[in-house]
């Protein structure tokens, strides 16, 4: 959950630039989680032909996720705590770190990882300089800012890394069937996914009945960065006008879902529930779907 005290999850190109021309004790940990969705292995081709100074590599398909984990059957499931934390400390993630994610999409890759550390407490514990951040405009922003990408790469010492056990704000797909119609359910997918006009991966087109569209891409403006916080607090309010009920999110296979849990989080809104196995989970167990713009009933209705 937010705090009053979580730094924004949103750090710019000049912050970062300047903490990355800190001494070595003090620089962050750049991420680079550039990911193509049915390209196996194209984020790091990218990162090999350039990347950030300094920056590591890590894949949403094997340090962020695991087939046999939370959300299983979709298609990115969270490992089990344990696992990720051993994970991002043989990488290098330690106690006491900034850690700046960033990719090529307007940062719903890197959103999963800020997700992920944000909710088993990281940056939330009073730690002085622990911080986990998307970089706002990714490395395009970087690059038209002037800044220079680098061919070398970068493998940091493995680090101590103490976080909590347990994933919270998360929901089952059977926990949101039973309260379909009573939350309030955001598919970040593209429109004609959504509709059921073309589906690239997952078994059926569609989506969740009761699902209101809300693509990732709304949440930013036309050069990639996010929309000032004011802005996106009247958008993601206006779809609960009544302000009754619990938000959750979805996408395709819990991963862009993240990037509406961002862009909530720097607009003062109260944290999300995240559905992990999402449309992927949804569309391969049998459940009802709806096709066309319209968010459809409650199957229970």
């Amino acid at each position: 959950m937010t705090t009053a005290t979580s730094p924004s999850p949103l750090i710019s190109i000049d912050e970062l630039a300047d903490l990355a021309a800190a001494p070595a004790e003090r620089a962050p940990v750049i991420v680079d989680l550039r990911w193509l969705l049915g390209q196996p292995g194209a984020g790091r081709r990218a990162y090999d032909e350039g990347h950030l100074p300094g920056a590591i590599f890590l894949d949403l398909d094997e340090d962020l996720s695991d087939p046999t984990g939370l959300g299983a059957p979709g298609r990115h499931p969270l490992p089990e705590p344990r696992a990720f934390v051993e994970r991002m400390a043989e990488a290098g993630i330690g106690d006491g770190a900034t850690v700046v994610g960033y990719d090529d999409a307007g940062g719903w890759v890197a959103a999963r990882l800020w997700w992920m550390l944000d909710n088993l407490g990281f940056g939330r514990r009073g730690i002085p300089g622990e911080r986990v951040a998307v970089l706002d405009g990714g490395i395009a922003a970087w690059t038209a800012a002037g800044h220079p990408l680098s061919t070398e790469t970068t493998t940091l010492s493995p680090a101590r890394l103490t976080l909590d056990g347990q994933w919270t704000g998360v929901i089952t797909r059977e926990a949101l069937r039973r309260r379909l119609g009573e939350v309030t359910l955001l598919d970040a997918r593209a429109a004609p996914r959504y509709r059921g006009e073309t589906e690239p991966i997952d078994p059926v087109a569609g989506h969740i009945p009761t699902a209101i569209n809300l693509p990732y891409a709304a949440n930013l403006a036309e050069d990639g960065r996010f929309l000032p916080a004011a802005e996106l607090r009247h958008r993601l309010e206006a779809l609960r006008p009544d302000g009754a009920g619990e938000i959750v999110t979805s996408c395709g296979s819990g991963t862009s879902a993240c990037h509406h849990s961002l862009a909530m989080r720097a607009a003062g809104l109260p944290d999300p529930i995240l559905y992990v196995g999402s449309y992927s989970d949804w569309s391969r167990s049998g459940e009802p779907i709806a096709v066309g713009p319209d968010p459809g009933d409650s199957p229970d209705a």
